[in-house]
């Protein structure tokens, strides 16, 4: 439990206060327990809505009509000065000014608020005020035959320090408990000249509000799809086929069944067949989990809105993913417009390619071959185009190569395609799409980067699109999109492929590609496809990362800003660790 002695030592003394504060606490007739962690407090407002209520209020209006208020919270500032002191409670993300003076509360009730530490718990009765300085407070004093001074909890660990608050982000990600309180956007200190006079802090994170705004993206989404005659369902999170999704499963085991399982990695299999039994339009938002790196953009358990409407397809869902973008931004921010990474990005505001008109619009502008859009209608053509690329190839001057190499593994269906061993070549258009995608974002001079502002690529190579439905004159392509904001995939949707038999072919071509060594590729679900032989209607389905849609509405540039307990590795332990870290304690 203790990270160090200094910290072992420091829990023994707020131990030792707490038996101080039960003393007193006996002495107004309190048992040990109600003295030390009672079990409720009775207050008349929250700190916000007391802020709501009375922010607007004179001084001398208080003055005129006394306001008797009760407020708890946490004690993120504390002085004492001879017989008076000043205090910052925080409830809520806010935090309300408290007075208290020896002669107005008692000897007993000072002499608790002078064992009281920065993190303690408490309770506080008084009539509101404005000081000198205009700051509203709470002039701490007893009314109703009520104690002026509640203690609710002692913090037996200390806060980080209160002008820095928690900075070091993997500390930050593993105590988010203490990131949550720390980092909450107010001020860390009074403004009133009376409680503290310190010197300007550097602005902090909000933390908080980060997370109070995911969950209105949630309240948001669930309200648009509502509306428009949607179900929310809730659909297994152990399968016994790892499907709809080209990812690494989780496995588990089922110990009463004596079945070997695996976590979900997408809920679409199961809520295609929710309309195949006639609920027409379905979304759910849930927790899928792959077992796959880490990064900024990728964490292995997420959330994903899936959403199903039949009689629709992708051109259908086009509109709708622009509606509920622009719906959420305006429902959580009050505008379309918001800021990530240092880009503004204006969610209203949305340009559409196909992935060949894409790469022919990413290509080096200086490259001596240039693709034209017949040059993706066969294998033998794009083979060519590529070919006639790597006469020019120079690992010092073409970006196109340099790129290659910066990708390595990722971009492995290209180089396969080009040595001619045998990899799909809509695996490869794929590969290029994404490969030239990551050039852009890599810096190459006189070309814009791409997919920052709202960007729809739609229409996809068949090869990596075993579950959506052809283009009726296109075979080798489907009717598929995904859209990018902020540099990154941020949705993915397509008109579903609702023919068993063509269904059941895909599946036995993706179990080929597995036995080539592709660990992404789909199993075959043999009920999916019975599922589909008593009829899909026409349908379109999408995915959106919410983890990633909240990163762009609150600026966070890693998703485990986003996500309230990332996983992490275990820490390593010192267990003779006696560095003293940096903490504030309460009237020091």
């Amino acid at each position: 439990m203790y990270e160090s002695e200094f910290e072992k030592n420091l829990y023994q003394q707020r131990r030792d206060k707490l038996q101080q504060i039960a003393a007193l606490g006996q002495l107004d007739g309190l048992s040990h327990a109600d003295a030390t962690y009672p079990n409720h407090y009775a207050f008349s407002h929250t700190i916000p809505e007391l802020r709501a209520a009375y922010d607007s209020l004179s001084a001398e209006q208080f003055d005129a009509d006394h306001i008797n208020v009760s407020i708890a919270g946490r004690i993120m500032a504390i002085r004492v000065q001879g017989k008076a002191g000043f205090a910052q409670l925080q409830q809520g993300g806010q935090r309300f000014q408290i007075y208290v003076r020896k002669d107005d509360v008692g000897e007993n009730a000072f002499a608790l608020y002078k064992l009281l530490d920065l993190g303690d718990h408490i309770g506080v009765r008084g009539r509101l005020f404005r000081t000198r300085t205009g700051e509203l407070t709470v002039h701490v004093g007893s009314f109703d035959k009520l104690p002026a001074i509640t203690f609710l909890t002692k913090a037996m660990l200390a806060l980080p320090d209160k002008y820095h608050g928690l900075e070091d982000t993997e500390l930050r990600y593993r105590q988010r408990y203490v990131d949550l309180f720390m980092n909450t956007g107010a001020s860390k200190s009074s403004t009133s000249g009376e409680a503290q006079a310190e010197p300007t802090e550097p602005e902090t994170p909000n933390v908080r509000e980060v997370f109070v705004k995911r969950a209105a993206i949630l309240r948001a989404i669930r309200k648009f799809f509502d509306q428009r005659g949607y179900l929310e369902v809730e659909t297994p999170m152990m399968h016994q086929v790892a499907g709809g999704a080209a990812a690494q499963p989780f496995t588990t085991h089922h110990n009463a069944l004596d079945l070997d399982l695996f976590l979900r990695i997408a809920p679409e299999l199961y809520l295609k067949r929710l309309v195949v039994g006639g609920m027409d339009r379905v979304y759910e938002i849930n927790r899928n989990f792959r077992n796959e790196g880490i990064s900024t953009r990728h964490n292995p358990e997420f959330t994903m809105l899936e959403f199903y409407q039949a009689y629709a397809n992708y051109h259908d869902l086009m509109k709708l993913s622009e509606e509920l973008i622009i719906y959420v931004a305006n429902e959580v921010n009050g505008t379309t417009i918001t800021h990530f990474n240092g880009h503004e990005i204006d969610l209203g505001k949305w340009t559409k390619l196909s992935m060949r008109e894409a790469i022919m619009k990413w290509w080096p502008p200086n490259a001596p071959v240039q693709p034209k859009f017949d040059d993706f209608s066969s294998e033998a053509k794009f083979r060519a185009l590529l070919n006639e690329g790597e006469k020019f190839a120079d690992p010092e001057k073409s970006s196109f190569d340099r790129a290659l190499n910066r990708l390595g593994a990722d971009c492995h269906f290209v180089r396969e395609f080009v040595l001619g061993k045998g990899a799909p070549y809509g695996k490869a258009i794929s590969d290029l799409f994404e490969l030239r995608a990551e050039a852009l974002r890599g810096g190459e001079m006189g070309i814009e980067e791409p997919l920052i502002q709202p960007t729809i690529i739609y229409d996809f190579p068949l090869a990596v699109s075993p579950l959506s439905k052809n283009k009726p004159d296109e075979p080798d392509w489907v009717e598929r999109f995904e859209f990018y904001i902020g540099g990154f995939e941020v949705g993915n949707a397509f008109s579903e492929l609702n023919d068993p038999d063509d269904q059941r072919t895909r599946f036995e071509q993706q179990m080929a590609e597995k036995a080539r060594g592709d660990a992404e590729a789909h199993q075959m679900d043999e009920d999916y496809v019975r599922a589909l032989g008593y009829g899909l209607p026409p349908t379109a389905g999408e995915g959106i990362g919410i983890d990633r849609l909240t990163m762009l509405l609150t600026n966070s540039k890693s998703i485990r800003d986003v996500i309230l307990f990332p996983l992490l590795r275990p820490q390593a332990k010192q267990p003779n660790a006696t560095v003293e870290p940096v903490h504030g304690e309460s009237a020091e």
